[in-house]
């Protein structure tokens, strides 16, 4: 692993902002890098497309020959059926030469239904393979990510550099040199929730924080990222998923992750609702941003009952590598009660291939719980101190929003909260 850089400053950037991972030039992304990125893009962005489309081929072929082999082998039934009725109800002088007429055509008959039936076999047999490995497969095991060293593949650089990753930590007025009465906090290694605003049509923010080991290792250090349980539906990223130790977003199961000592989380808390809170909705303009918190306690009802800090995360430009179609209202109520994003996206050329759009996180201050907050009893006390977490994180957001939208060319743009 490399030596962690050393931060610097630029007098372009507010007062308390560090560049922690500058951009790369733009040159930086080659051509085999944006080969790699549009391939992989393909792949895993329009898993959903490829995946369940191929089902329905493979479904669609083995009910047509299997179709085609009981219609034979009925044909060849008829035939012969016609042969006995025939042989007893007329009384042939030459009946040797009309079976041996007949022979060939039901040796036709019999080779048409054994083709038809061996490649009804075989599209069975493939999706049947495909649906086992979709629902169960050892391949999907965190020990085989490791295996495999996903983390350090090329192709994460092709994307780092195709998105121009750069990440800022802004300090504020708090000076980092001056101690404080706040508990001591290791960016890369002490427990914590990272909550990464906003989601996006599709969250690259969140996996590109947690996944290139060029990504991590010199920011925020390694976590597992909270996903939500309908990126089960997606075969490709499921994988990818499980390779990085995704954890379920269910409140049972980031609690039992949190109850541990090392725990580190990755979350957006905005969720897959926050996709469909922005332009091209009604209401919205094209210079809004929008981040879905107004009434989302949990992660931090969750943070003062294991007495852990949140670590607020903006992502410049996340919104902006898709667009979406707006489509009627109640798909979105639908998506919503399903907990699944149905959304028509589009990037490049009309493919799931994102647009190339630079990514500029910026890390404000860490948000920590109110000490001793869990001995109050009362529910009462409990969601105090929530709102008050809750407002502290809001404020950070629009802080560090405002503050570094300029110098990445967002002046005219509004962090809107839903």
């Amino acid at each position: 692993m490399s030596s962690r850089p050393k931060l610097t400053t630029s007098p372009l950037l507010p007062k308390g902002v560090e560049i922690i991972i500058p951009p790369p030039p733009y040159e930086a992304c080659t051509f085999i890098d944006s080969l790699l990125v549009n391939l992989s893009s393909l792949v895993v962005v329009g898993s959903p497309v490829w995946f369940y489309g191929s089902i329905v081929y493979l479904y669609r072929k083995w009910k047509q020959y299997r179709t085609l082999a009981l219609l034979s082998k009925e044909g060849n039934n008829d035939l012969v059926e016609d042969e006995v009725v025939q042989g007893n109800n007329e009384n042939y002088t030459s009946s040797g030469e009309s079976s041996q007429e007949r022979r060939p055509a039901d040796e036709a008959s019999i080779q048409r239904w054994r083709k038809y039936n061996q490649t009804a076999s075989r599209y069975g047999a493939a999706l049947a393979i495909v649906l086992l490995i979709s629902i169960w497969g050892p391949h999907r095991s965190r020990r085989v990510g490791e295996l495999l060293g996903v983390r350090k593949w090329r192709l994460w650089d092709a994307w780092l550099n195709y998105v121009g990753y750069t990440v800022l930590r802004d300090h504020g007025d708090n000076d980092p040199t001056i101690g404080s009465d706040e508990p001591e906090f290791d960016p890369r290694h002490s427990r914590a929730i990272y909550a990464f605003i906003p989601h996006g049509i599709f969250p690259f923010g969140l996996a590109f924080s947690c996944l290139p080991q060029r990504g991590y290792e010199h920011t925020w250090g390694l976590f597992r990222p909270v996903v939500a349980t309908a990126t089960k539906l997606f075969p490709v990223v499921r994988t990818f998923i499980a390779w990085m130790g995704g954890v379920d977003a269910s409140r049972s199961a980031v609690s039992s992750v949190l109850s541990k000592d090392n725990s580190r989380l990755g979350i957006s808390p905005g969720g897959i609702a926050e996709m469909f809170e922005t332009y091209p909705k009604p209401g919205f303009h094209p210079n809004d941003e929008a981040a879905l918190l107004r009434h989302r306690n949990g992660v931090f009802k969750l943070a003062l009952q294991h007495n852990i800090p949140i670590v607020p995360v903006y992502t410049f430009g996340a919104t902006k590598m898709f667009r979406r179609v707006q489509l009627p209202h109640f798909i979105e109520t639908l998506s919503r009660a399903l907990k699944i994003s149905i959304c028509l996206l589009f990037g490049k050329l009309g493919l799931p291939i994102p647009f190339r759009q630079r990514l500029m996180y910026v890390i404000g201050n860490t948000i920590w719980p109110a000490m001793n907050a869990t001995s109050f009893l009362t529910d009462e006390h409990l969601d105090k101190y929530v709102q008050e977490m809750h407002d502290a994180f809001c404020d950070e957001i629009k802080r560090i929003f405002d503050r570094n939208k300029g110098h990445y060319g967002w002046g005219n743009k509004t962090l809107r909260f839903v």
